[in-house]
C-alpha cells in the first residue's frame, strides 16, 4: 500500500517556501501523492452542515489562507520530479468544466502526467450562492461536467450537448499525457457518493473516516454498487484518510483493497523545519506501508 500526504494549500501549507520544501522532501522520502483540497469561499457563520465531522463544522478557520489547489499543486509539481499530485477535492460544480479541463490538462502536461483530479459535489450553500451557482442538482451537474471534460480530453474536435453544459466543434489543447485521460477520483462517504463512484468514477477518496470499520463498510457498499453497475471494483483506485490513523491500521486497510493511506497533517510554519517534519512522517508510516 502507498502513502499519501494531505498537507498543502491551507495555513502554513499555503506558504511558497513551505510548499517547495514539503514537496521536494515528500518526493525524496517516497510518498506516493501530494493532496490539496479546495474552498473558494468560506464564511464566519455557516448554516450548512460539514459532512466530515461529528459536529457538522469544518475545522479550518474561515480567515485561514486557502490556495487554489491547481495553483498550489503546480508549485508542488515544479519542486518535485516523481511524486503524484491530486486535488482532494476540487468542487467541480462550482467551476466551468471546459476551463477546468484546460487547467487540468495543462497541469498534467507540465507535471509529466502526475495529476489525479479528485472532485466533489460540495456542501456549502453559502459558497454556491457567492459564486452564483445553483446548489440544487449539483450531483447531476458534476456527472455531466465530468463527461464533458472527458470528451474535451479525448477528442481533437469536441462536441457535447447536455442540460448544464454544451459546446460544438471546439479544440481544447493540450491533451493529458496518459492516453488523453486524467484519472477522476470522487470524494464523499455517503451512499449517493459511493453510487457516483461505482457509476462513472475512476476511484474513491474517502476523507476523515472514523476507523477501519468505517472503511470496510464503505468498500462493501462500493463493491455491491459496482456489481450492480457491471463494473469490477478492483479497477477503482481507493485512497482513504482516517481521523486518527494508527500504524496497526495499515495491514487491515491493505487487506480491504485500499491502495493509498493518506496522512492529513499540518506542516510547520518555517520552511527550514519542513524536511525533518516530512522525514518523521515517512519514518513513522512508510515502513508500515511497505
Amino acid at each position: 500500500m502507498q502513502l499519501g500526504l494531505h498537507a498543502l494549500g491551507i495555513g502554513a501549507g499555503a506558504d511558497r517556501a513551505v510548499i517547495d520544501a514539503v514537496a521536494s522532501s515528500a518526493d525524496e522520502c517516497g510518498f506516493a501523492t501530494l493532496w490539496a483540497g479546495e474552498h473558494v469561499v468560506m464564511v464566519d457563520r455557516s448554516a450548512s452542515t460539514y459532512p466530515y465531522s461529528d459536529d457538522g463544522v469544518i475545522a479550518v478557520p474561515a480567515q485561514a489562507d486557502w490556495l487554489d489547489p491547481m495553483i498550489a499543486l503546480a508549485f508542488a509539481a515544479a519542486a518535485s520530479s516523481r511524486i503524484n499530485i491530486a486535488t482532494g477535492v476540487l468542487l467541480l460544480p462550482e467551476h466551468n468544466p471546459v476551463v477546468v479541463a484546460k487547467q487540468a490538462a495543462s497541469l498534467d502536461r507540465l507535471s509529466g502526467g502526475r495529476l489525479t483530479l479528485g472532485v466533489g459535489i460540495g456542501w456549502s450553500k453559502e459558497e454556491f450562492a457567492a459564486l452564483g451557482v445553483p446548489f440544487e442538482h449539483r450531483a447531476a451537474r458534476t456527472a455531466e461536467y465530468v463527461a464533458a471534460m472527458r470528451t474535451v480530453w479525448r477528442d481533437d474536435v469536441a462536441s457535447f450537448g447536455g442540460k448544464f453544459v454544451g459546446f460544438d466543434s471546439i479544440r481544447v489543447n493540450p491533451k493529458p499525457v496518459r492516453g488523453c485521460r486524467i484519472p477522476i477520483m470522487l470524494g464523499g462517504n455517503s451512499d449517493p457518493a459511493l453510487q457516483r463512484i461505482a457509476s462513472w468514477g475512476d476511484g474513491w477518496y474517502g476523507f476523515n473516516l472514523d476507523d477501519v470499520a468505517a472503511v470496510r463498510e464503505c468498500i462493501g457498499k462500493l463493491s455491491r454498487l459496482c456489481g450492480q453497475a457491471g463494473r469490477d471494483r478492483a479497477e477503482l483506485r481507493l485512497a482513504v484518510a482516517l481521523r486518527s490513523p494508527r500504524e496497526s491500521d495499515v495491514e487491515a486497510l491493505a487487506e480491504l483493497g485500499v491502495d493509498e493511506l493518506v496522512v492529513v497533517a499540518t506542516p510547520p510554519e518555517r520552511a527550514d523545519a519542513a524536511a525533518a517534519w516530512v522525514a518523521a512522517l515517512a519514518d513513522r508510516w512508510l515502513r508500515s506501508c511497505s
